[in-house]
């Protein structure tokens, strides 16, 4: 059974039942209206407006130096876009780790100025009075736990997440605790597959892996690193669909070598 195919737009409410469907979620990531309108086309449940953009788009070596009005900005650009799709905006550094209220603002601030339908945070225990700030605001919560690239300083790297008994057994109860606050999905990225499959089997909000394992309900990836637009980056968990780093430079190639013969433009496309 599809829950998806007949739904014209999809809601936080389909989210759900397609856990308990057992059809697995589609989330990637857009920055801007042109890619957001494809994917939508495409099908893709969710399109998330991740704080990747830091990397992606503005070329930060973090996702840390990106600010609240540069997220409305790209979140914003791609709500115009869709039609179908539930669209999902990272709260960036800074902006919910401290006071509820902040957070409470911050989240207002993006439902209001940009037209989506949730947004989404890292952390548990640790973010407990913001994320039950934002959901009593009746404001959709995805949480994020596993590696959360906000927190890459106090980590030392990028490395997998909750191999040790410890650190497994906080995310367990962060998870459990997420979805008690009412999150109603949670990302859990690059830790070990066996542990997002307990995670998931025991919780009853879907999980979205990245890096994670096959078991989730679903699964993401920034869209940059799935089409190939960064040469030499592939991490273990990417698959790389199309290599558009090298179709993109070759059509700039041959246009610029066109420009230069005075092949370009010809007689059919001048006015």
């Amino acid at each position: 059974m599809s829950v998806h195919k007949d739904v014209k737009r999809i809601t936080v409410n389909n989210i759900l039942e397609m856990k308990l469907a057992g059809e697995k979620i589609s989330m990637l990531t857009a920055y801007d209206y042109s890619m957001a309108s494809i994917l939508d086309a495409a099908g893709v449940d969710i399109i998330l407006v991740g704080d990747s953009a830091a990397n992606v788009m503005a070329g930060y070596e973090t996702t840390l130096p990106i600010t609240l009005d540069q997220m409305i900005y790209y979140a914003a650009s791609v709500s115009r876009a869709v039609k179908r799709s539930l669209v999902v905006v990272d709260l960036p550094f800074g902006s919910y780790q401290g006071n509820p209220y902040d957070a409470l603002n911050a989240a207002v601030r993006v439902m209001k100025e940009t037209g989506a339908h949730a947004i989404k945070l890292e952390g548990g225990a640790e973010i407990k009075d913001s994320i039950e700030c934002i959901v009593n605001a009746g404001i959709p919560v995805i949480g994020h736990l596993g590696l959360m690239p906000q927190s890459v300083n106090a980590y030392g790297g990028y490395g997998l997440r909750a191999t040790g008994v410890h650190e497994a057994h906080k995310l367990n109860t962060d998870a459990q605790l997420l979805h008690e606050l009412g999150c109603f999905a949670v990302v859990l990225e690059k830790i070990p597959a066996k542990l997002a499959k307990e995670v998931t089997d025991h919780l009853r909000i879907p999980t979205i892996g990245i890096g994670a394992g096959p078991d989730t309900d679903g699964q993401v990836l920034v869209i940059n690193d799935l089409l190939g637009m960064t040469k030499g980056f592939k991490p273990k968990f990417v698959r790389q669909y199309l290599d558009l780093h090298a179709v993109i430079s070759q059509a700039v190639e041959q246009y610029v070598s066109d420009v230069k013969a005075f092949s370009f433009p010809n007689e059919k496309e001048q006015y």
